[in-house]
């Protein structure tokens, strides 16, 4: 049976950092269920949610969809809030292009989805890490995109708020918004995610199931990666 997936395609795509290769990809990465993206330190993860989103742009290659068509929100590691109510702060998205398809109502279903809605009329500045990223979860739920772009979504949460967050993503899931996701936590991969994206050095090296990829990683590099992160003998 072949693979009926909508599909993000990349062919020969090249970013370039002044003379540098910061990315190289071909790859199909899947619109549907949760991709993770992972690879050590500077590999390329967060350039490569930056060129989906449309943030930067490709020195060579084509994609398809391109960004506009893809319809992606971005949640990048430091989402910046503007100093206001929490609800607010889901309000202004009214003012973005498609905002005049959104209601007061699904900005009330929008707080309720992430938990915040008991903190609605609370300055957005006073909550804490974990109640930022739930509200910049909310905020981009509210785009009604198809793909979620997320940098990092858990990093520096404690243990349940973690939990919280990885809860929202699996719904979003269900909801039929797809999922793509940076993660250092190997852990937290095997888990959530449905596929995976592992790159190295700026290339993309595997696109795997999430089970067969830690059970038979392809390359070198991902077999090192594993063993070293997991703590593999």
């Amino acid at each position: 049976m072949g693979n009926l997936q909508p599909m993000i395609t990349l062919h020969d795509i090249s970013v370039r950092r002044e003379s540098r290769e910061i990315l190289s990809i071909t790859a199909n990465i899947p619109t549907t269920g949760i991709t993770a993206v992972i690879g050590p330190n500077g590999s390329g993860k967060t350039t490569l949610l930056k060129l989906l989103h449309g943030l930067i742009e490709s020195d060579e290659g084509t994609y398809s969809p391109g960004f506009q068509e893809l319809g992606s929100a971005l949640v990048l590691h430091h989402t910046p809030l503007i100093k206001a109510s929490v609800r607010s702060n889901l309000a202004i998205v009214k003012d973005s292009p498609t905002g005049s398809k959104i209601s007061e109502s699904d900005i009330d279903i929008a707080l309720a989805s992430v938990g915040l809605s008991h903190l609605k009329d609370q300055s957005a500045l006073k909550l804490s890490a974990g109640e930022r990223q739930r509200l910049s979860l909310a905020r981009a739920r509210l785009q009604k995109p198809r793909v979620i772009l997320l940098d990092e979504p858990t990093a520096n949460l404690d243990p349940s708020t973690t939990e919280q967050v990885e809860t929202i993503i699996k719904n979003l899931a269900l909801e039929g918004c797809g999922v793509i996701f940076t993660s250092h936590h190997l852990g937290q991969v095997q888990s959530l995610s449905d596929q995976v994206v592992f790159l190295a050095d700026g290339q993309c090296l595997e696109v795997s199931n999430t089970e067969n990829f830690f059970r038979h990683p392809q390359s070198d590099q991902a077999k090192n990666f594993i063993h070293r992160e997991l703590g593999w003998k």
